[in-house]
Protein backbone atom coordinates (compact mmCIF):
# COMPACT_ATOMS: atom_id res chain seq x y z
CA UNK A 1 0.00 0.00 0.00
CA UNK A 2 2.82 2.38 0.85
CA UNK A 3 4.27 1.89 -2.61
CA UNK A 4 0.91 2.64 -4.17
CA UNK A 5 0.56 5.90 -2.23
CA UNK A 6 4.04 7.01 -3.29
CA UNK A 7 3.15 6.32 -6.93
CA UNK A 8 -0.01 8.44 -6.60
CA UNK A 9 2.00 11.29 -5.07
CA UNK A 10 4.52 11.09 -7.90
CA UNK A 11 1.77 11.21 -10.52
CA UNK A 12 0.15 14.23 -8.86
CA UNK A 13 3.52 15.97 -8.68
CA UNK A 14 3.99 15.40 -12.38
CA UNK A 15 0.74 17.16 -13.30
CA UNK A 16 1.40 20.06 -15.60
CA UNK A 17 1.12 23.46 -13.94
CA UNK A 18 -0.61 26.20 -15.89
CA UNK A 19 1.58 29.20 -16.73
CA UNK A 20 0.37 32.63 -17.80
CA UNK A 21 1.91 35.52 -19.69
CA UNK A 22 -0.54 38.44 -19.80
CA UNK A 23 -3.60 37.20 -21.76
CA UNK A 24 -2.10 33.84 -22.72
CA UNK A 25 -1.94 30.48 -20.94
CA UNK A 26 0.18 27.39 -21.46
CA UNK A 27 -3.15 25.52 -21.59
CA UNK A 28 -4.36 27.59 -24.56
CA UNK A 29 -4.02 26.36 -28.10
CA UNK A 30 -2.48 29.44 -29.72
CA UNK A 31 -2.21 30.43 -33.38
CA UNK A 32 0.07 33.32 -34.31
CA UNK A 33 -0.50 34.88 -37.72
CA UNK A 34 1.84 37.01 -39.82
CA UNK A 35 4.86 36.68 -37.56
CA UNK A 36 7.88 38.89 -38.26
CA UNK A 37 11.04 37.62 -36.61
CA UNK A 38 9.01 35.14 -34.50
CA UNK A 39 10.16 36.81 -31.27
CA UNK A 40 6.57 37.03 -29.95
CA UNK A 41 6.08 33.30 -30.45
CA UNK A 42 9.38 32.62 -28.73
CA UNK A 43 8.49 34.92 -25.84
CA UNK A 44 5.32 32.90 -25.17
CA UNK A 45 7.13 29.59 -25.59
CA UNK A 46 9.88 30.52 -23.15
CA UNK A 47 7.34 31.76 -20.61
CA UNK A 48 5.50 28.42 -20.87
CA UNK A 49 8.76 26.41 -21.00
CA UNK A 50 7.22 24.73 -24.03
CA UNK A 51 5.82 25.57 -27.46
CA UNK A 52 3.79 22.39 -27.95
CA UNK A 53 0.59 24.48 -27.80
CA UNK A 54 1.81 27.05 -30.34
CA UNK A 55 1.33 27.23 -34.10
CA UNK A 56 3.32 30.16 -35.52
CA UNK A 57 2.91 31.25 -39.13
CA UNK A 58 4.34 33.76 -41.57
CA UNK A 59 3.34 34.89 -45.05
CA UNK A 60 7.00 34.94 -46.07
CA UNK A 61 9.03 31.85 -47.00
CA UNK A 62 11.80 30.80 -44.63
CA UNK A 63 14.66 31.98 -46.85
CA UNK A 64 13.25 35.50 -47.09
CA UNK A 65 12.51 35.72 -43.36
CA UNK A 66 16.06 35.07 -42.24
CA UNK A 67 17.27 37.77 -44.66
CA UNK A 68 14.71 40.35 -43.47
CA UNK A 69 15.13 39.86 -39.72
CA UNK A 70 18.53 39.31 -38.14
CA UNK A 71 17.16 37.23 -35.24
CA UNK A 72 14.63 35.20 -37.20
CA UNK A 73 16.88 32.18 -37.71
CA UNK A 74 17.88 31.83 -34.06
CA UNK A 75 14.29 32.43 -32.91
CA UNK A 76 12.98 29.74 -35.24
CA UNK A 77 15.61 27.27 -34.11
CA UNK A 78 14.71 27.91 -30.47
CA UNK A 79 11.00 27.48 -31.22
CA UNK A 80 11.63 24.16 -32.94
CA UNK A 81 13.52 22.88 -29.91
CA UNK A 82 10.59 23.85 -27.67
CA UNK A 83 8.14 21.97 -29.89
CA UNK A 84 6.42 24.72 -31.87
CA UNK A 85 4.65 23.97 -35.13
CA UNK A 86 6.06 26.44 -37.68
CA UNK A 87 4.42 27.23 -41.02
CA UNK A 88 5.68 29.50 -43.81
CA UNK A 89 3.92 30.96 -46.83
CA UNK A 90 0.59 31.11 -44.97
CA UNK A 91 -1.85 33.74 -46.28
CA UNK A 92 -3.92 35.17 -43.40
CA UNK A 93 -6.92 35.53 -45.73
CA UNK A 94 -6.85 31.83 -46.68
CA UNK A 95 -5.29 30.21 -43.62
CA UNK A 96 -8.26 28.03 -42.65
CA UNK A 97 -7.77 26.16 -45.93
CA UNK A 98 -4.14 25.36 -45.17
CA UNK A 99 -3.51 21.62 -45.04
CA UNK A 100 -2.08 21.76 -41.51
CA UNK A 101 -4.90 23.91 -40.12
CA UNK A 102 -8.13 22.65 -41.68
CA UNK A 103 -9.17 20.61 -38.65
CA UNK A 104 -7.63 22.72 -35.86
CA UNK A 105 -9.38 25.04 -33.42
CA UNK A 106 -7.70 27.59 -31.18
CA UNK A 107 -8.28 29.38 -27.87
CA UNK A 108 -6.29 32.41 -28.99
CA UNK A 109 -5.56 33.66 -32.50
CA UNK A 110 -3.07 36.53 -32.53
CA UNK A 111 -2.26 38.84 -35.42
CA UNK A 112 0.44 41.34 -34.49
CA UNK A 113 -0.12 44.44 -36.57
CA UNK A 114 -1.58 43.27 -39.87
CA UNK A 115 -0.20 45.15 -42.84
CA UNK A 116 -0.85 44.75 -46.56
CA UNK A 117 2.59 46.03 -47.57
CA UNK A 118 3.93 49.37 -48.70
CA UNK A 119 2.26 50.43 -51.93
CA UNK A 120 1.87 54.15 -51.31
CA UNK A 121 1.17 56.56 -48.47
CA UNK A 122 -0.62 55.05 -45.48
CA UNK A 123 -3.27 57.80 -45.53
CA UNK A 124 -4.23 57.12 -49.15
CA UNK A 125 -7.62 55.51 -49.72
CA UNK A 126 -6.01 52.77 -51.83
CA UNK A 127 -3.72 51.74 -48.97
CA UNK A 128 -6.49 51.93 -46.37
CA UNK A 129 -8.70 49.70 -48.51
CA UNK A 130 -5.86 47.21 -49.00
CA UNK A 131 -5.35 47.00 -45.25
CA UNK A 132 -9.09 46.64 -44.67
CA UNK A 133 -9.30 43.83 -47.22
CA UNK A 134 -6.48 42.01 -45.43
CA UNK A 135 -8.07 42.34 -41.99
CA UNK A 136 -11.50 41.42 -43.34
CA UNK A 137 -10.08 38.25 -44.90
CA UNK A 138 -8.25 37.43 -41.69
CA UNK A 139 -11.40 37.85 -39.58
CA UNK A 140 -13.39 35.72 -42.04
CA UNK A 141 -10.91 32.86 -41.63
CA UNK A 142 -10.14 33.27 -37.93
CA UNK A 143 -13.81 33.38 -36.88
CA UNK A 144 -14.19 29.80 -38.07
CA UNK A 145 -11.05 28.60 -36.31
CA UNK A 146 -12.00 29.49 -32.73
CA UNK A 147 -12.91 27.15 -29.93
CA UNK A 148 -16.09 27.83 -27.97
CA UNK A 149 -14.72 30.61 -25.74
CA UNK A 150 -11.85 31.54 -28.03
CA UNK A 151 -10.58 35.04 -28.67
CA UNK A 152 -8.97 36.87 -31.58
CA UNK A 153 -6.34 39.44 -30.62
CA UNK A 154 -5.13 42.08 -33.06
CA UNK A 155 -2.25 44.37 -32.11
CA UNK A 156 -2.79 47.55 -34.05
CA UNK A 157 -2.04 51.27 -34.14
CA UNK A 158 -4.92 53.49 -33.04
CA UNK A 159 -3.91 56.89 -34.42
CA UNK A 160 -4.81 58.12 -37.91
CA UNK A 161 -4.66 56.90 -40.62
CA UNK A 162 -4.71 53.43 -39.03
CA UNK A 163 -7.90 54.23 -37.11
CA UNK A 164 -9.59 54.60 -40.52
CA UNK A 165 -9.35 50.83 -40.96
CA UNK A 166 -12.28 50.53 -38.53
CA UNK A 167 -11.54 47.10 -37.07
CA UNK A 168 -14.89 46.92 -35.27
CA UNK A 169 -16.84 47.24 -38.50
CA UNK A 170 -14.73 44.59 -40.21
CA UNK A 171 -15.14 42.28 -37.22
CA UNK A 172 -18.92 42.69 -37.12
CA UNK A 173 -19.09 41.68 -40.80
CA UNK A 174 -17.57 38.36 -39.76
CA UNK A 175 -19.69 37.62 -36.67
CA UNK A 176 -17.15 39.04 -34.22
CA UNK A 177 -17.49 41.71 -31.53
CA UNK A 178 -14.87 43.76 -29.75
CA UNK A 179 -15.03 43.20 -25.99
CA UNK A 180 -11.81 44.81 -24.79
CA UNK A 181 -9.02 47.10 -25.93
CA UNK A 182 -5.87 47.45 -23.82
CA UNK A 183 -2.58 49.24 -24.25
CA UNK A 184 0.14 46.96 -25.56
CA UNK A 185 3.37 47.27 -23.61
CA UNK A 186 6.37 45.62 -25.16
CA UNK A 187 8.04 45.23 -21.76
CA UNK A 188 5.28 42.78 -20.78
CA UNK A 189 6.71 40.36 -23.36
CA UNK A 190 10.42 39.82 -22.64
CA UNK A 191 12.46 39.46 -25.81
CA UNK A 192 9.66 40.52 -28.14
CA UNK A 193 10.43 43.03 -30.89
CA UNK A 194 7.44 44.14 -32.94
CA UNK A 195 8.45 44.52 -36.57
CA UNK A 196 7.17 46.16 -39.73
CA UNK A 197 6.26 43.79 -42.53
CA UNK A 198 8.45 45.29 -45.23
CA UNK A 199 10.46 48.31 -46.29
CA UNK A 200 13.78 49.76 -45.13
CA UNK A 201 12.52 50.00 -41.53
CA UNK A 202 11.09 46.46 -41.33
CA UNK A 203 13.43 45.61 -38.44
CA UNK A 204 12.32 48.62 -36.32
CA UNK A 205 9.67 48.44 -33.53
CA UNK A 206 6.53 50.61 -33.11
CA UNK A 207 3.71 51.29 -30.59
CA UNK A 208 0.23 49.72 -30.70
CA UNK A 209 -2.78 48.47 -28.68
CA UNK A 210 -4.39 45.05 -28.32
CA UNK A 211 -7.96 44.67 -29.62
CA UNK A 212 -9.77 41.56 -28.37
CA UNK A 213 -12.67 40.01 -30.28
CA UNK A 214 -15.06 37.12 -29.64
CA UNK A 215 -17.44 35.22 -31.88
CA UNK A 216 -21.04 36.47 -31.89
CA UNK A 217 -23.73 35.18 -34.29
CA UNK A 218 -25.30 38.64 -34.52
CA UNK A 219 -22.07 40.64 -34.68
CA UNK A 220 -23.79 43.49 -32.84
CA UNK A 221 -23.17 45.25 -29.55
CA UNK A 222 -25.24 47.01 -26.91
CA UNK A 223 -23.73 50.49 -27.08
CA UNK A 224 -23.85 50.47 -30.87
CA UNK A 225 -27.65 50.26 -30.62
CA UNK A 226 -28.03 53.23 -28.25
CA UNK A 227 -28.83 56.25 -30.38
CA UNK A 228 -27.30 59.50 -29.23
CA UNK A 229 -24.67 57.91 -26.95
CA UNK A 230 -21.05 57.96 -27.98
CA UNK A 231 -19.54 54.48 -27.96
CA UNK A 232 -16.51 55.98 -26.25
CA UNK A 233 -18.48 57.59 -23.43
CA UNK A 234 -16.21 57.55 -20.40
CA UNK A 235 -17.63 56.34 -17.11
CA UNK A 236 -16.55 58.13 -13.93
CA UNK A 237 -13.99 56.78 -11.53
CA UNK A 238 -14.46 57.53 -7.84
CA UNK A 239 -12.02 58.62 -5.18
CA UNK A 240 -12.70 55.36 -3.32
CA UNK A 241 -11.07 53.26 -6.05
CA UNK A 242 -7.37 52.60 -5.51
CA UNK A 243 -4.65 52.29 -8.13
CA UNK A 244 -4.46 48.56 -7.34
CA UNK A 245 -8.17 48.12 -8.02
CA UNK A 246 -7.95 50.03 -11.30
CA UNK A 247 -4.97 47.94 -12.41
CA UNK A 248 -6.45 44.55 -11.48
CA UNK A 249 -9.76 45.35 -13.19
CA UNK A 250 -8.24 47.34 -16.05
CA UNK A 251 -10.61 45.87 -18.63
CA UNK A 252 -13.58 47.02 -16.57
CA UNK A 253 -12.24 50.44 -15.64
CA UNK A 254 -11.24 51.66 -19.10
CA UNK A 255 -14.59 52.66 -20.61
CA UNK A 256 -18.16 51.61 -21.23
CA UNK A 257 -17.47 49.76 -24.46
CA UNK A 258 -15.28 47.21 -22.72
CA UNK A 259 -17.82 46.65 -19.97
CA UNK A 260 -21.03 46.44 -21.95
CA UNK A 261 -20.12 45.32 -25.46
CA UNK A 262 -21.72 41.85 -25.28
CA UNK A 263 -24.03 40.72 -28.04
CA UNK A 264 -25.61 38.05 -25.85
CA UNK A 265 -26.54 40.54 -23.10
CA UNK A 266 -25.52 37.92 -20.51
CA UNK A 267 -24.60 40.23 -17.65
CA UNK A 268 -24.06 37.32 -15.26
CA UNK A 269 -21.43 35.78 -17.49
CA UNK A 270 -19.71 39.13 -17.96
CA UNK A 271 -19.46 39.78 -14.22
CA UNK A 272 -18.21 36.29 -13.45
CA UNK A 273 -15.58 36.60 -16.16
CA UNK A 274 -14.34 39.93 -14.78
CA UNK A 275 -14.10 38.42 -11.29
CA UNK A 276 -12.27 35.32 -12.51
CA UNK A 277 -9.74 37.20 -14.63
CA UNK A 278 -9.22 39.78 -11.89
CA UNK A 279 -8.47 37.07 -9.33
CA UNK A 280 -5.96 35.37 -11.65
CA UNK A 281 -4.21 38.67 -12.33
CA UNK A 282 -4.15 39.63 -8.64
CA UNK A 283 -2.72 36.32 -7.43
CA UNK A 284 -0.12 36.20 -10.21
CA UNK A 285 1.30 39.65 -9.46
CA UNK A 286 3.18 38.64 -6.32
CA UNK A 287 3.81 35.92 -3.72
CA UNK A 288 1.95 35.81 -0.42
CA UNK A 289 -1.28 37.31 -1.70
CA UNK A 290 -4.49 36.15 -0.03
CA UNK A 291 -8.16 35.94 -0.81
CA UNK A 292 -8.82 38.65 1.80
CA UNK A 293 -6.80 41.18 -0.18
CA UNK A 294 -8.74 40.36 -3.33
CA UNK A 295 -12.07 40.69 -1.50
CA UNK A 296 -11.04 44.19 -0.42
CA UNK A 297 -10.50 45.09 -4.07
CA UNK A 298 -13.89 43.59 -4.90
CA UNK A 299 -15.50 45.92 -2.36
CA UNK A 300 -13.87 48.86 -4.09
CA UNK A 301 -15.15 47.58 -7.42
CA UNK A 302 -18.66 47.39 -5.98
CA UNK A 303 -18.53 51.09 -5.10
CA UNK A 304 -17.33 51.86 -8.61
CA UNK A 305 -20.16 49.79 -10.12
CA UNK A 306 -22.78 51.72 -8.17
CA UNK A 307 -21.35 55.00 -9.38
CA UNK A 308 -21.28 53.78 -12.97
CA UNK A 309 -24.84 52.47 -12.81
CA UNK A 310 -26.09 55.87 -11.68
CA UNK A 311 -24.08 57.56 -14.42
CA UNK A 312 -25.42 55.27 -17.15
CA UNK A 313 -28.96 55.74 -15.91
CA UNK A 314 -28.61 59.51 -16.26
CA UNK A 315 -27.14 59.14 -19.77
CA UNK A 316 -29.83 56.70 -20.95
CA UNK A 317 -32.71 58.73 -19.57
CA UNK A 318 -31.23 61.85 -21.14
CA UNK A 319 -31.08 60.17 -24.56
CA UNK A 320 -34.85 59.57 -24.48
CA UNK A 321 -35.67 63.24 -23.96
Amino acid sequence: MAVGKEMVKAEVGMEEKEKWLMHYSSFHQILLVGEGDFSFSLCLAQSFSSASNIVATSLNPYDLLIKMYKKAKSNLEALEKLGAHLLFGVDATKMKLHTDQKMRKFDRIIYNFPHAGFHGKEESRIMINMHRDLVHGFFRNASGMLRGNGEIHVNYKTKAPFSDWNLEELASQNSLVLFECVAFRREDYPGYNNKRGAGSRCDKPFLCSTFKFRFSPTGTNILGNMNGISKHTRLPLTNTVSIDCSRIFVGYCNHAVETLRRSDYNVGYTVLEVVRLGFERYMAEGPGRTLTGYINLMQELQLLSRSRSAFLRRILLGSDQ
